[in-house]
């Protein structure tokens, strides 16, 4: 069918008292949606009512919406047969279709709740059938509802296990932008399709482009830009305790690196050896005092020996 008629058929469906049977019967009678949608409005004032269409311009975004899960299936799909794995966060749209796209080859769903908690009922088959063919990885413990400060965390263990990480759809604040953000601080390529500069959904991708990401169309250009990585990323070393250190260690020295650290340390994550330059104490002092402040709350470590103050939230909210 061509678009206008296929523009019309959707604008049908998703118009309010149109169900089922009444399209069908609409489609009978008038022998097309172009058709039926010009006489919809007259039906109903016959009636005694008004009826309010279904706007073109939101079947438009569901249509881009449809070919963009499409387009995610099928890069999946190639990625798996060319031995890929596929890891994505279990979330309606894009993930999904990655998700199923990857099932016959091989596909981890990190969630951001518990292990046990389905949190899309209509992804409820999709977690089923990861769960039994493929992986599902859950850092926050069983029974856990997840909540929007989840979110990021399942983010950041997705980019952890990734080697490359293609986005395919983000608006401006969307999430896969945080993937996409610790990904390339692990040294991970970060891939983006484009899109329309007037469509809002498309702006992270283009703007991910702006700022040095892969532009991606289909899944050669995923695999030429995988494959000129040339070695395995190797998490930096994290500092090793001797039992003489932990036996010579000045409490006193690390209370004083504590308070100024937890003063004078900003929001923007710190490389851990600039920090013991700056606080010109020995390593083990510095490194116990981020200890005591990570187990407090006052400081979050992050990808490369790098830590950073967490930001607090003011008592009146």
């Amino acid at each position: 069918m061509n678009k206008s008629e296929q523009i019309a058929r959707l604008r049908l469906m998703r118009t309010r008292n149109i169900g089922p049977m009444t399209y069908s019967l609409s489609m009978r009678r008038y022998g097309s949606a172009e058709a039926a949608i010009v006489a919809i409005p007259t039906l109903a004032q016959r009636g005694g009512s008004k009826i309010s269409l279904a706007s073109i311009a939101s079947v438009k975004d569901e249509l881009k919406s449809i070919d963009a899960q499409r387009h995610a299936h099928n890069i999946a799909s190639d990625l798996g047969k060319h031995g890929y794995i596929i890891v994505s966060g279990m979330a309606r749209g894009i993930d999904a279709a990655a998700h199923r796209g990857a099932l016959d080859t091989g596909t981890i769903g990190v969630i951001a709740g518990g292990i046990d908690i389905v949190y899309l009922l209509e992804n409820a088959d999709l977690f089923a059938e990861v769960a039994s063919r493929g992986l599902l990885l859950a850092k926050m413990p069983p029974a856990t509802k997840p909540t929007p400060k989840h979110f990021p965390i399942r983010n950041r263990v997705i980019a952890s296990l990734a080697l490359a990480v293609v986005v395919a759809e983000a608006a401006h604040r969307s999430g896969s932008l945080i993937t996409a953000r610790e990904a390339a601080t692990r040294g991970s390529d970060v891939m983006a399709v484009p899109g329309s500069p007037l469509d809002p959904r498309s702006d992270g991708c283009n703007r991910l482009i702006r700022d040095g990401a892969t532009l991606v169309q289909n899944v050669a250009d995923v695999i030429e830009c995988v494959s000129r990585q040339t070695a395995v990323r190797i998490p930096p070393t994290q500092f090793e305790w001797t039992d003489s250190m932990r036996q010579t260690i000045d409490q006193t020295a690390v209370d004083r690196c504590r308070q100024k650290l937890a003063q004078d340390l900003s929001l923007d994550p710190v490389d851990i050896d600039e920090l013991i330059s700056w606080c010109e104490m020995p390593a083990p002092v510095v490194w116990a005092a981020i200890l005591e402040l990570e187990i407090a709350g006052i400081v979050t470590r992050h990808y490369g020996n790098r830590v950073a103050r967490i930001a607090q939230q003011s008592a009146d909210k």
